[in-house]
């Protein structure tokens, strides 16, 4: 067994910048990161990839929440937008968690793979609607459509939303950086739902011991400590840099993950 618990605030720190700087949760990272370490913890290499995503979903939570306050005091959250896409994730964020439960790891592995580059490919390539000198607030129950989906992919995938939000707020006319914003406020509450999810409904002792269902506690804490102290760096930098770079940076992350996880 791994003697290292020190590796879990580590990821913390590279979640939360994730987090501040792509509106992601950094839940794409922990994922890939925690599918490799698990095993040496005593998780079970068969239920690695449900333990990662289910890990990774409970640290976003607090994470999520670190960011979207970072950016709302930077007034880059577009809250008509949020009331909208809410109710829609939190029943997608528990059904998303359901289906992944009853999948096996290798095919969630495959499905967090293919689901970046698509991610990444529609953030370099898509185009937006933005009206020049006018930026869109997305609002109405096609809105709220969009938000279950995103809610239940981002439950099967472990992460937050924000590689599915950013790009659609981006699409429908928002500037990345408040796409950014609007998608770390969204991503707590798929975050809640799904980590309920798989928490509740895991087979009985999934886990070994410090574990509630698929949540493997120690990890889910130190990554949410060092997560919340470091997301507001990465909200900085996103203000620093221009859209454009902002769009690219996204799409080669979600590039580099995807790979990660098929090594």
């Amino acid at each position: 067994m791994i003697e290292g618990w020190w590796i879990f605030p580590l990821l913390g720190v590279a979640a939360g910048v994730m987090a501040g700087l792509l509106g992601i949760g950094g839940g794409l990272v922990l994922v890939a990161a925690l599918v490799w370490l698990f095993p040496g913890f005593g998780v079970p290499p068969e239920a690695a990839v449900h333990a990662a995503l289910a890990t990774s979903m409970a640290s976003i939570i607090f994470t999520g929440t670190s960011s979207a306050l970072s950016h709302h005091r930077r007034g880059s959250v577009l809250w008509p937008s949020v009331k909208w896409l809410v109710p829609g994730m939190l029943v997608g964020g528990w059904l998303g968690s359901l289906f992944a439960l009853s999948l096996d790891g290798g095919v969630l592995r495959w499905c967090v793979a293919i689901y970046c580059w698509l991610a990444g490919a529609q953030m370099a390539f898509g185009r937006t609607k933005a009206v020049l000198g006018q930026e869109a607030v997305p609002t109405g129950l096609p809105v709220t459509t969009v938000g279950t989906g995103i809610g239940a992919v981002s439950a099967v995938v472990g992460i937050g939303g924000g590689s599915m939000t950013v790009p659609y707020l981006v699409w429908r006319g928002v500037a990345p950086v408040r796409a950014v914003g609007t998608s770390s406020t969204c991503g707590v509450f798929i975050a809640i739902a799904a980590a309920a999810g798989y928490a509740l409904n895991a087979p009985q002792g999934a886990l070994p011991a410090n574990a509630i269902g698929y949540v493997y506690l120690p990890a889910a804490i130190g990554v949410a400590v060092a997560s919340v102290l470091a997301a507001p760096l990465g909200t900085r930098i996103a203000h620093a840099i221009s859209g454009k770079a902002l769009r690219m940076v996204f799409a080669v992350f979600m590039l580099l993950v995807g790979i990660s996880m098929v090594l």
